[in-house]
């Protein structure tokens, strides 16, 4: 058994949901949730910069009530305050957000912390921290992120493969025409944001990334 509820559905997850309302089409992060849910996606970020923390609260007290129910992990991007507030399964954070220990300290040992990392040196940072999970990357450039890094490349992903010893989540400029060559290497989860948020069918995109990750559907 984990401590952490939402952390089994993390270490079964395929693909890493993330919501990017500004990327989806016109649909709300609502819709866009839905839609993942309906596909079969087992742990759902909520990424969202540019709305007033009343609407972004808004959106995640609907969002956990419709993971929750539907048996998906949810994690609140950046926000401990929301994580909270809304009894998310985990919040991740990066690199200049607060220290995970201190994290920690708020929201107690029941709750996930996630850390985005991109380089070893980070991951081993990480890992002595105490977050469940890293994000390893960016694999491939991406413009999903104004404030982004280089990409990282698979080298860092072949470090991850072999070294990191919680689970990690490999990201960044990952589509459809890549997704294999990362499941290939040793990725067992892979975030998508665009991909997935700006599919006209986004049910359809789910089935073909898992045939590219040579994954069978349940």
């Amino acid at each position: 058994m984990t401590r952490k509820p939402g952390l089994a559905g993390l270490l079964a997850a395929d693909i890493y949901g993330i919501t990017a309302e500004e990327h989806s089409r016109g649909r709300s992060n609502i819709e866009v949730v839905r839609q993942m849910i309906a596909a079969g996606i087992k742990v759902i970020q909520y990424r969202e910069k540019e709305k007033t923390l009343r609407e972004k609260y808004s959106e995640c007290l609907q969002i956990r009530e419709m993971t929750r129910e539907a048996g998906v992990t949810f994690i609140v991007n950046d926000h401990v305050d929301l994580a909270l507030l809304v009894d998310a399964d985990g919040v991740h954070v990066g690199q200049d957000d607060l220290p995970p220990d201190q994290i920690r300290k708020l929201v107690g040992d029941g709750m996930i912390i996630g850390m985005s990392t991109h380089s070893p040196a980070q991951a081993r940072a990480a890992v002595n921290s105490g977050v469940d999970y890293i994000g390893v990357g960016p694999i491939f450039a991406t413009k999903t992120k104004k404030d982004v890094c280089e990409p990282v490349g698979l080298e860092y992903l072949d470090y991850a493969v072999n070294n990191v010893t919680i689970p990690f989540v490999a990201i960044g400029g990952i589509k459809e025409h890549n997704i294999a060559e990362v499941a290939r290497r040793g990725a067992r989860c892979i975030a998508l944001v665009t991909e997935i948020v700006g599919a006209p069918d986004i049910e359809a995109k789910v089935r073909a990334l898992r045939a590219a990750m040579g994954r069978k559907e349940d």
